[in-house]
């Protein structure tokens, strides 16, 4: 296994460089351009959402990027997103649908079902100190 982590400040931004070393690693295993893109648009809705919400006291997001699989050959690319904040509930939180959003003042709340949308596996651990998004995506 090899792993990187990014430790990034809470500032407008800053989930373009996170999206940039997922590029990068995601192009080192030899996924596909359009697996890469939906790894790159995953890590920056985690980013997003750990800066709008989070709020965290240190103020940082860490990413932390894992190649996983056996030997010589990485078959997998595991991406952690956490932030030492409030914490929520994810079983609290209601799906959002179409139809909902279209009567909704507040059209935003995608975040979580895009994310699962785009990757092959994604566990939400969350609590008073601060949560974590753990993503993967298969090579």
């Amino acid at each position: 296994m090899r792993e990187v982590t990014l430790a990034l400040p809470m500032i407008p931004e800053m989930e373009i460089e996170a999206s940039k070393t997922a590029t990068a690693i995601a192009e080192s295993i030899r996924m596909s351009p359009d697996r890469i893109d939906e790894v790159r648009m995953a890590v920056v809705e985690a980013c997003i959402n750990a800066l709008e919400h989070s709020h965290a006291s240190d103020r940082e997001v860490y990413v932390t990027f894992q190649v996983l699989g056996e030997g010589g050959d990485p078959d997998k690319l595991r991406i952690m997103v956490r932030d030492t904040g409030i914490g929520f509930s994810p079983d609290g939180l209601e799906e959002p649908t179409i139809e909902g959003k279209l009567k909704a003042v507040r059209k935003r709340g995608w975040g979580l079902k895009i994310i699962r949308g785009l990757m092959d596996e994604v566990e939400i651990l969350s609590g008073a100190d601060g949560t974590t998004v753990v993503m993967s995506k298969m090579r």
